[in-house]
């Protein structure tokens, strides 16, 4: 079986609650993420793939060093004939430092979703993410609602 991985950045921002991004397919909803390069960190991988896909850079966000999530699943690629592989996907947090323009460039919009778990967006790849990050946030006190504390 094929083994692809993925890397990628899920993005919260204070302002005006508590949210996250999503971005928007034709017929679904997805993370900023993409596959990595022979020789890239995932982390490299993740923060490239937030560029090319948000526009918004590293100096944009502040990464959560206590969260990394890694999961595998086995979804179907079109672009390998509906082939099935085995997806390692690994995501990271980002707090966004302050407002910027979100400008997606191979989605057709995104949105910013209020956090009020349990989220049933997408059973396979969000879905469990949201989860990582519930118990994340329970251990740590939970996403502010409020700016956070290096926003000047």
């Amino acid at each position: 079986m094929r083994k692809v991985r993925s890397c990628g950045v899920i993005v919260f921002r204070p302002w005006p609650r508590a949210e996250f991004l999503l971005l928007r397919h034709t017929s679904r909803f997805d993370l900023p993420k993409g596959h990595s390069r022979p020789g890239e960190s995932d982390l490299d991988c993740a923060l490239r793939e937030l560029q090319e896909e948000t526009g918004l850079g590293a100096e944009d966000i502040r990464l959560d060093q206590a969260f990394r999530c890694e999961q595998i699943y086995y979804p179907r690629y079109q672009s390998l004939g509906g082939q099935v592989v085995q997806k390692r996907l690994v995501m990271f947090l980002g707090h966004l430092l302050r407002e910027r323009e979100v400008r997606p460039s191979e989605h057709v919009g995104f949105l910013w979703v209020p956090w009020r778990p349990p989220h049933r967006i997408q059973k396979r790849c969000i879905d469990p993410l949201l989860s990582a990050l519930e118990r994340h946030f329970e251990r740590t006190g939970g996403p502010p609602n409020q700016p956070y504390p290096c926003y000047p």
